[in-house]
């Protein structure tokens, strides 16, 4: 068996980055930026007010008193200059007019006629946003990066109207196994639901994949192979069940007849042991998932999304570990990395993270898994813990 890290590590190098595509804004929110994107233009495009008001020149005090010369809005600017002892009105997004060198907000004056007053204690704050001061054209949002509906705000600003970002990557997600039946079939007293699929194929299109979800393959090589076939030109191919080591687990040696390189087999992790990697001669990638349900759900969070990631050129691809205090005394580990299933509390009085795992750890029980929100991270042969310790965990 090989660590965690290991595999991990020849998971990740079994893909590499696909090629890119160009899309509108509109259809960009989730996907990877692959490309630098460069500002077209200021932003704002001209000084533009802060506040609604009146536009001004110079440094007058309290009781000065201006002539109202025009008017000056979002998307309509006074076209003059503005002289001593004038004033615009003037609305919060407005060009600033020429001349004037600060906003007195309307609050701060008292109209008299075509006149206004600048009260005492006005506010001396010009609440002028000058040119370029979000942005100066040839300013750019970094590539990679997964972006956020944020980022098309700003995107929209700079005046692109397309980017450039990763292909989605192709999936093909085949369950295996006589005892599968889909939602919705009337299985046999001896067959349960294919549930492990729906999961992980929701898994991989939040990452960003487009993901095949194939026929159930039944447990023998004539009909998995013709599974397998169906998934030609995707990016990974991933499996469920028939991994392990029984007379029926047959996804190894079809793959390998069907041109599989095999990089490894079998991980020092609870749940998940039984996971298979390799790459097909044609470059597709392959991955075994064990099919046990909560299992299924570890290694697709340790290792298919971080494919996915890898895939969309995003360069930290492993899933973040974070710190956070235990609540609840924990025993020593075995020789096998264990990822709890776990639920995340309020911060205590010192404002860290505090996690506790659950009581039951039975790898097949799906319920609990929707109870959890992260997983607690025992390494391999770690001492017990006691409560009020640091531990890692990953968020789900």
């Amino acid at each position: 068996m090989i660590s965690v890290e290991e595999a991990l590590a020849r998971v990740l190098a079994l893909v590499r980055p696909v090629e890119t595509e160009r899309v509108a804004l509109r259809h960009a929110a989730g996907r990877v930026l692959r490309a630098d994107a460069v500002a077209t233009r200021d932003q704002p495009p001209f000084d533009a007010s802060a506040m609604d008001g009146y536009a001004l020149a110079g440094d007058p005090g309290p009781g000065a008193r201006f002539r109202v010369v025009g008017a000056a809005r979002a998307g309509a600017g006074y076209g003059y200059r503005v002289g001593p002892g004038e004033a615009v009105r003037i609305f919060t997004g407005a060009p600033v007019p020429a001349g004037a060198t600060r906003v007195v907000i309307q609050e701060d004056v008292d109209p008299d006629g075509e006149t206004i007053v600048l009260r005492a204690n006005a506010d001396a704050a010009r609440h002028i946003r000058g040119r370029g001061c979000d942005f100066a054209a040839g300013a750019d949002l970094g590539a990679p990066r997964r972006l956020r509906p944020v980022d098309l705000g700003l995107l929209a600003a700079m005046n692109l109207p397309e980017v450039e970002v990763a292909r989605r990557p192709e999936i093909a997600l085949i369950a295996t196994g006589d005892e599968l039946v889909m939602p919705g079939e009337a299985p046999a007293p001896d067959q349960i639901i294919a549930s492990n699929a729906f999961t992980i194929a929701a898994l991989a299109e939040a990452e960003g994949a487009r993901v095949r979800l194939l026929p159930v393959a039944p447990d023998s090589p004539e009909a998995l192979g013709d599974i397998l076939a169906l998934a030609g030109g995707v990016d990974v191919v991933v499996t469920i069940g028939g991994a392990s080591v029984g007379a029926h687990d047959l996804v190894a040696a079809t793959a390998e007849g069907l041109g599989l390189e095999r990089s490894f087999w079998k991980i020092a992790m609870r749940p998940g042991k039984p996971l298979m990697a390799g790459r097909f001669a044609d470059g597709r990638a392959m991955l075994g998932l064990p099919g046990n349900p909560i299992s299924s759900v570890v290694c697709s969070v340790l290792f298919l999304l971080p494919m996915i990631r890898a895939l969309q050129g995003l360069p930290d691809a492993a899933a973040p570990v974070r710190p956070a205090i235990l609540a609840g005394a924990l025993g020593a580990n075995g020789p096998r990395a264990h990822y709890m299933r776990a639920r995340l509390l309020p911060p205590g009085p010192d404002g860290r993270v505090r996690i506790a795992a659950f009581e039951d750890q039975d790898s097949a029980r799906q319920r609990l898994m929707t109870e959890a929100d992260a997983l607690l991270i025992r390494p391999a042969g770690a001492p017990a813990a006691a409560s009020g310790s640091e531990v890692g965990y990953i968020a789900l």
